[in-house]
């Protein structure tokens, strides 16, 4: 016989063979609480949409035909609703980590296109951006994207407000007035230098050279600079800074002497002019890497971080409304700061979302940020 109880369960009632009666009650456990309530997707399959899209950058289309193969029959209307949704779970983290790159005084920033087709004002095939910046301490390296539709110089103002440090950029106008503050030490990046002499050099005419022209000399002379580089890439900060000092400082002030003299002899316009005046224009930003072993002769550490989404721009092609495009912004910082801290991404994925439901102070969401979780993860992942 059963009888139900008042919301505490089903008590069972079983007689013995001497007549005996006994009671037994049955109480379900309270189910784990999801990260998103009345979600029907597991926290194993959100996790690999997450990683399958901005980890491996497939679109939700790829994604909802491999599903199809193995009987699922979800769509990617509902995989980009669970994304949206989960990123504004995920915002907190996003926001803590955004206070600790900007805690630290070395902080690289670039901008790359992105298509996004709603957004209210703007036409479908005009130009929005994905901003993205990398900095934080060195045991706690943080990258985060931010979508904006505009380049102007408000951008940067906002995303780094309080910062006052170096801060590594190209030449772009829009950090012009970021790095006018007393606080704010403006870095340019060799790389865009020597990519204008490499340009200049393809442009030549085909054919056996005489001699040497002035945009291969040119960039003999940049090249100088990147070989003393590599050679003291495991060096300590203080111990570059010396190596920059005794060898570099020489070898710019060489190249400073030639741009000079060079200036005047190329052809107003053509691509070896534009390349000795970009760097003239640049210099003082450009030699600015010498004055402290940690900043880096290039902005590559940015540019690398846009990277994999450009690969999964290809693929992808756009964002639909700038609601999924913001929340790509939260799942690619959260993957690429868990990549800069030597994460797997469907590690760290598949540890913080059964956890972040529960997560209700600054502390709670603090303690899932990839360096405060990373020995664990180690740990379970030794363990298995």
């Amino acid at each position: 016989d059963v009888e139900r109880s008042r919301g505490l369960g089903d008590v069972y009632k079983r007689q013995d063979q001497e007549g005996e009666t006994s009671t037994r009650r049955i109480v379900a456990a309270k189910a784990p609480l999801h990260p998103l309530n009345k979600c029907i997707a597991s926290i194993g399959l959100l996790c690999h949409i997450i990683v399958a899209k901005y980890c491996d950058g497939l679109s939700l289309y790829g994604i909802e035909k491999m599903l199809s193969r193995y009987g699922g029959t979800i769509t990617r209307t509902a995989m980009a609703n669970w994304v949206i949704r989960l990123s504004s779970e995920l915002q907190p983290l996003v926001n803590l980590a955004r206070e600790h790159q900007l805690q630290y005084d070395y902080l690289q920033i670039d901008e790359t296109r992105v298509q996004v087709l709603k957004e209210i004002g703007k036409s479908p095939h005009s130009d929005k951006w994905m901003w993205v910046s990398k900095g934080g301490p060195p045991n706690k390296p943080v990258v985060l994207f931010d979508y904006d539709p505009s380049r102007g110089a408000e951008v940067p103002t906002r995303l780094l407000e309080g910062f006052s440090g170096y801060l590594q950029c190209d030449g772009l106008s829009s950090y012009n007035a970021m790095c006018t503050q007393v606080s704010i030490t403006r870095v340019g990046c060799f790389d865009h230098a020597r990519r204008k002499f490499n340009e200049a050099i393809k442009a030549q005419p085909k054919g056996k050279k005489v001699k040497a022209s002035l945009a291969d000399v040119g960039l003999s002379k940049i090249n100088a600079l990147y070989r003393l580089e590599r050679n003291i890439s495991d060096l300590a900060a203080h111990e570059k800074y010396q190596q920059r000092q005794k060898i570099a400082v020489p070898l710019l002030n060489e190249l400073k002497l030639w741009l000079d003299n060079k200036a005047g002899e190329t052809a107003k316009g053509g691509l070896t002019y534009k390349a000795i005046y970009y760097t003239l224009n640049q210099w003082s930003t450009l030699i600015a890497y010498c004055n402290d072993g940690r900043i880096n002769i290039s902005n590559a550490g940015a540019e690398n971080a846009i990277r994999p989404f450009a690969v999964g721009r290809r693929r992808w092609l756009f964002c639909d409304t700038p609601a999924g495009a913001n929340a790509s912004a939260v799942h690619y910082s959260l993957i690429e700061t868990a990549k800069a801290n030597g994460l797997s991404p469907d590690d760290y994925y598949a540890y913080i979302l059964p956890r972040l439901a529960y997560a209700k102070t600054v502390e709670d969401y603090e303690a899932l940020l990839p360096w405060n979780v990373k020995d664990t993860i180690f740990k379970n992942s030794e363990k298995s």
